[in-house]
C-alpha cells in the first residue's frame, strides 16, 4: 500500500496538466481536479467566465479598460502576451486586469453547476497552495485535502486561513 499514493498521485498529476492544456490565460495554464475515493468529480483550468472573451485582440476590443492599449503594442504582443504583463506587473500583481478565474476556483464552480457535492474531496493542482480567495472557497466547499507542486504560500493571509483550517496539504509524491 506504500507505492498507493504516489501511483494515483501521477496519474492525477498528469490529468491536471492535461486539463491545464484547455486554459486560454496568456500567463499559466493551471489545470486542477476534485476527487473522491480515486474517481474524478469536477475538474477546472484558470480562464474567463463561461462567455467572457478571454485575454487577445477579442478582449482588447470589448474591454474599456484595455481598448487604448491597442494603439501602443502590436497585435502579435496583444494576442500572445497577458495584458498585465504588457502594463509592466510581476506575477500576483494588478489583479485588477485579470478576468479570469482561479482552476480551483473553476473546479467547485463546475461540481455546482452540475450539482454535484466537494464535500469530502481531495484538490490537485499543477500549481502551489491556492490564493486568499481561492482557499476560502475550498474551506466553504468541504475539501479535505490539497496536492500542488509546491507547499508555497501567496501570502500570509493564506497561510492564517491554512492554519487554522482542517484540510491537508501536501505536495505530489511523484
Amino acid at each position: 500500500m506504500k507505492n498507493a499514493p504516489k501511483h494515483w498521485d501521477r496519474y492525477f498529476y498528469e490529468i491536471c496538466k492535461t486539463i491545464a492544456t484547455k486554459s486560454p490565460c496568456l500567463s499559466r495554464k493551471i489545470g486542477a481536479l476534485l476527487v473522491r475515493n480515486k474517481s474524478i468529480v469536477s475538474t477546472g483550468y484558470n480562464g474567463p467566465p463561461r462567455g467572457i472573451p478571454h485575454c487577445g485582440h477579442e478582449r482588447f476590443m470589448k474591454d474599456k479598460t484595455l481598448s487604448n492599449l491597442s494603439q501602443i503594442y502590436p497585435p502579435k504582443a496583444i494576442a500572445s502576451t497577458c495584458p498585465r504583463r504588457l502594463l509592466g506587473y510581476k506575477s500576483g500583481e494588478g489583479i485588477q486586469y485579470c478576468i479570469a478565474q482561479h482552476a480551483e476556483e473553476n473546479a467547485v464552480s463546475n461540481a455546482a453547476r452540475l450539482g454535484v457535492s466537494t464535500i469530502g474531496t481531495t484538490l490537485y493542482m499543477n500549481s502551489v497552495i491556492p490564493c486568499q480567495k481561492c482557499f476560502g472557497t475550498l474551506i466553504n466547499a468541504g475539501i479535505v485535502e490539497i496536492v500542488v507542486e509546491d507547499t508555497k504560500f501567496y501570502d500570509p493571509h493564506t497561510e492564517l486561513l491554512a492554519e487554522n483550517s482542517d484540510i491537508v496539504i501536501r505536495r505530489f509524491e511523484l
